[in-house]
């Protein structure tokens, strides 16, 4: 049975979703191709129909995980942001949490196409809460480097925080310290 152009798009885009979360919870090493199309509904073989290889599609994965983090991130104010990126429930939400906080040390090791899709995602969430049109061109360039080391700060903090046992006080200590230094900093800028 001939599969539509429609079709395989939605068939890719489902792969992809699919490689999203499970790179996230499991890391780029941590899930087989075969897995990974077997939790999506496929088996093995049609995954070349879709893409070159496996690092095309941790490439695309990290792409789709970031733009969802940018899509959230839309509209929202810098505190808001935080309050909810250093949170219990968004720590625990491996799978369908942060990317870069997730796979960060991993893309590190990876090939350039996935290098590159993290490089584009953190431009795309610093755009979304960075200065608004209209700043003089000093004060964009100052909020953009507050707001990147904002997102430095609050990443460091959800990975030091996932990397205690979810029940330890230390795990929420993570949290509850950075976020309230963080909050901080952005209320002195204000």
């Amino acid at each position: 049975m001939k599969v539509t152009k429609a079709q395989a798009e939605a068939n890719r885009a489902l792969i992809v979703e699919t490689a999203s979360q499970l790179f996230r919870e499991r890391g780029f090493d941590g899930i087989g191709v075969a897995d990974l199309m077997a939790a999506a509904g496929f088996t093995h073989g049609g995954f070349y129909k879709h893409f070159g290889s496996k690092a095309d599609l941790m490439a695309e994965a990290a792409a789709c995980g970031m733009a969802r983090t940018s899509v959230l991130s839309e509209g929202l104010d810098a505190p808001t942001f935080v309050r909810h990126y250093l949170s219990r429930e968004h720590r625990d939400s491996r799978a369908t949490g942060c990317t870069m906080a997730a796979l960060g040390g991993d893309a590190a090791r990876q090939p350039e196409s996935v290098r590159a899709a993290f490089a584009q995602g953190v431009e795309q969430l610093a755009t979304a809460l960075g200065p608004r049109q209209g700043d003089p061109d000093a004060a964009a360039a100052q909020a953009r480097a507050r707001m990147l080391d904002t997102l430095a700060h609050a990443v460091g903090a959800l990975v030091m925080s996932r990397a205690c046992p979810d029940d330890s006080p230390l795990a929420d200590e993570f949290l509850a310290v950075s976020r309230e230094a963080i909050l901080e900093s952005l209320r002195q800028r204000a």
